[in-house]
């Protein structure tokens, strides 16, 4: 079988690819290994920043689209120190620069967007191989393979495209992060939910470093909540994520200090904690060119979170289908051309990401030049 454009993978990156190419009336099918779009749930809250993710929406004619979808009020910000003293506070301003959606809604609204049979599901690449003539032959698990003059790899961090381009792997960057759900928390977890507020909270330890909550209010009532942790792997595999009360009570240990507010993230949890280690990619990763396939978003340019990986993938997407739409017959110009503004690009994010700042740095960002409301 054959299309003019694969793409591996039904992230944001890779939608926005597939939304971008229709418009433009260039045919392309999206490979994905979950078996449907509720096979899983999506990830929490994006921030879509309007220097990248909105412009990538704008691209995909999906802007308006994106409006409904925004939660009011969730661009407040709080930052709270580990006793619970709150150090910065400050309300939704109202611009939507960077208006917070659910992952999955965002999805949806691009998966809408695209032609009936447009994402093969329950399709797991496991392997690539280059034909002649820059066209490349991926194998999927169960072993139905599919041949194309266009391969896009959007497959996240572990890509099975990028070895066609490249020898690098991703490398654990000393850092974890334990996923914890709280629900209806105005009701049953009051004191958690007056302590994240209105938006998203930031807690940590002023005098220690690579210690520290992150909370996000979603829909209903939710509080979603990620602790990082600065341990080794061998460390995180002393704990036995199976048992989830064990693992909470374990992670909790991290933070007996901590206001009990704070701590019942991890200890009030209904759901079981999801380890989460975190892995980048060299912050100049790139690669020459090779005839018929390129990379984007994670799968390009990994970096640890800082808010822009889905936003950059979005806007990787859209900036290749304009380039390929821009040369539909010389598609190793279209690649050459979106390739030299994509380096730079994800070097930038990554950089962004690299930096693990100290507590007194995330503090004083927040709060140089502010007012505590």
């Amino acid at each position: 079988m054959r299309t003019p454009v694969t793409i591996i993978g039904a992230g944001l990156g890779g939608l926005v690819l597939a939304r971008v190419l229709h418009l433009h009336g260039i045919a392309a099918t999206v490979y994905e290994a979950e078996t449907s779009p509720t096979a899983r749930s999506q990830g929490g809250m994006l921030d879509i920043h309007d220097r990248n993710g909105q412009l990538a929406l704008k691209e995909a004619d999906l802007l308006d689209e994106l409006r409904p979808l925004v939660l009011e009020g969730r661009q407040a910000i709080r930052l709270l120190a580990r006793d619970g003293t709150v150090l910065f506070d400050k309300a939704d301003d109202g611009t939507g620069t960077s208006p917070e959606v659910q992952r999955g809604e965002l999805r949806r609204i691009l998966l809408d967007a695209l032609p009936a049979g447009t994402v093969r599901w329950g399709h797991k690449a496991t392997g690539v191989r280059a034909l002649a003539e820059g066209r490349h032959e991926v194998t999927f698990a169960g072993g139905a393979t599919a041949t194309t003059s266009l391969l896009v790899g959007a497959d996240g961090a572990w890509s099975r495209v990028r070895p066609m381009l490249s020898d690098a792997v991703p490398e654990y960057v000393g850092r974890s992060v334990i996923e914890t759900s709280l629900y209806d928390a105005d009701t049953r977890h009051p004191a958690t939910a007056k302590a994240v507020g209105g938006g998203t909270l930031v807690a940590l330890d002023p005098d220690e470093n690579g210690k520290w909550f992150v909370a996000h209010r979603e829909k209903g009532g939710t509080l979603r909540s990620y602790a990082t942790l600065t341990h080794s792997q061998e460390w995180f595999a002393t704990i036995d994520f199976t048992n989830a009360a064990a693992a909470a009570a374990r992670i909790a240990e991290e933070f007996e200090v901590w206001a009990p507010e704070l701590t019942a993230l991890i200890t009030a949890g209904e759901t079981a904690p999801v380890l989460r280690p975190l892995h980048a990619l060299p912050m100049e990763h790139r690669w020459d060119r090779v005839p018929g396939v390129t990379l984007l978003g994670d799968a390009a340019h990994l970096s640890t979170p800082n808010g822009e990986g889905a936003n950059v993938a979005m806007l990787d997407g859209a900036e290749l289908g304009k380039a390929i739409a821009a040369h539909p017959d010389d598609i190793e110009t279209a690649l050459t051309a979106y390739e030299r503004a994509l380096f730079p690009r994800g070097a930038a994010a990554t950089a962004v990401a690299a930096h693990n700042p100290t507590s007194r740095e995330v503090i004083n960002f927040f709060t140089q030049g502010e007012r505590t409301e």
